[in-house]
């Protein structure tokens, strides 16, 4: 079958070969015509050929029919209508199927060739015929009419339907193009929104991982000195009344520091969960774009509300109050770094000097800063604990992320992150950050 570029459809309703029943309706019609066209030349024919007229008209009317197969052999019908052209039949055949042939996605070369085969038969039949009219004397024209009134007619009945065929071809090869050119953009499309949707779902994640880091550094931090604070005040209830009430003012500061930033960051991801609420009617790409958005006002957020090394002093202080020795020292001036550097130095201290109150409570904690060119150096280290037991009788858990916790961050922004036990029977927390983090 020889598609002629009108049908396209994967799924047709039509019968046999074609694709849609107005299609085929359209083709019956034209064939009725032709073979009534045929069947009314068949009778002159007849006569000069010496046939019965019955045969003639028979002849004609199933050369005709002929033009019914033009979508599947456009070819076919072409030849016949060129076969028929001697007997003064076929030209409402010729001129359709012609068209039919032009419009198909044939090759140029055979479209050009059975043209001029239409072309020549025409000029041949129409010249003899003239010249025969000429001769009878049916008509008085002067030498010139019979090659004018052959050319005329050759090309009125082959360049129309064959111009205009090619026409409707190229524009629907057009169309064609831009629809599966308009089909592969919106694949483009579709694929961009899940990739934006899966970058967006990726930068979620990644924050709902650093805000649990963040939450935990709060309340590992706060809580495990409120826990030690709570245990001296017991230790001390009765035999110091005074310390007793500084270690329940102290306890009450942290709890109430530990409740602010707790509800800061909380208060930031109730706001995002309104944002994506809504968001969510809109498409899948702008609803991609917005999460990220707001994946990274979490991040901003979060990052701004974060502590930095001005508050060392502070971090160090409620841990010496809290009974711990803490020895710090600062190496170099600070050039001021980023927030994220400065915050991600100041968790990894807090979360080392943590792990000193759960793990060896009571050992002499020595707190080293460096400032350098292009980096920033910190190492928390503790001497072995006088007393092996007096980490497990305050009783503080352990979930095991805090050191996972700080290599994360530490990694995050480019940095080297080392811990491990000493020699001495002490642990050891190091770690390198880059000053533009």
């Amino acid at each position: 079958m020889t598609t002629t570029g009108e049908e396209h459809t994967a799924a047709g309703t039509g019968p046999w070969w074609w694709v849609r029943w107005r299609s085929a309706v359209l083709d019956a019609g034209l064939a009725g015509v032709s073979a009534a066209e045929c069947g009314i030349e068949g009778v002159p024919f007849a006569h000069d050929a010496g046939l019965p007229v019955p045969v003639g008209v028979a002849f004609g009317v199933l050369a005709g029919l002929t033009l019914l197969l033009r979508r599947k052999w456009p070819i076919a019908v072409v030849l016949v209508s060129i076969a028929i052209t001697p007997a003064q039949m076929g030209f409402v055949m010729g001129l359709v199927g012609l068209y039919t042939l032009a419009a198909s996605e044939l090759p140029r070369r055979i479209i050009g060739a059975l043209a001029a085969m239409s072309f020549a038969g025409m000029l041949i039949v129409t010249f003899v015929r003239a010249h025969q009219g000429v001769v009878r004397g049916d008509v008085a024209m002067g030498d010139w009419f019979v090659p004018f009134i052959s050319l005329t007619t050759a090309l009125g009945m082959t360049a129309p339907p064959v111009l205009l065929g090619l026409y409707v071809g190229a524009r629907r090869r057009l169309m064609e193009s831009l629809r599966e050119r308009a089909d592969s953009l919106e694949r483009e499309l579709q694929l961009l929104a899940e990739r934006a949707e899966e970058r967006a779902q990726w930068a979620r994640n990644e924050e709902r991982t650093r805000i649990a880091r963040e939450m935990h550094d709060v309340v590992a931090h706060r809580v495990s000195l409120m826990v030690v604070h709570a245990a001296a005040l017991q230790a001390v209830a009765r035999k110091d009344p005074e310390k007793a009430v500084r270690n329940a003012a102290l306890v009450g500061d942290m709890g109430r520091q530990a409740l602010t930033e707790l509800r800061e960051m909380l208060g930031v991801l109730r706001t995002e969960e309104g944002l994506d609420s809504r968001v969510q009617p809109m498409p899948l790409a702008a609803v991609a774009v917005a999460a990220a958005a707001a994946a990274s006002r979490v991040a901003d957020s979060v990052a701004l509300d974060g502590p930095s090394l001005a508050e060392l002093d502070e971090l160090i202080g409620q841990s010496a109050a809290a009974g711990m020795v803490v020895d710090l020292s600062v190496e170099g001036d600070s050039p001021g770094y980023v927030a994220e550097v400065e915050q991600t130095a100041y968790r990894v201290v807090q979360e080392a000097l943590t792990n000193v109150h759960k793990h060896a409570a009571g050992a002499k904690t020595h707190v080293r800063l460096a400032h350098r060119v292009s980096e920033i150096a910190m190492q928390v280290e503790n001497e072995c604990p006088p007393e092996p037991g007096a980490a497990s009788s305050v009783h503080l858990p352990s979930g095991g992320n805090g050191l996972l916790g700080m290599k994360e961050r530490v990694s995050a922004l480019g940095g080297v992150f080392v811990s491990g036990p000493t020699d001495a029977g002490g642990f050891r927390v190091s770690a390198v950050i880059p000053a533009g983090g």
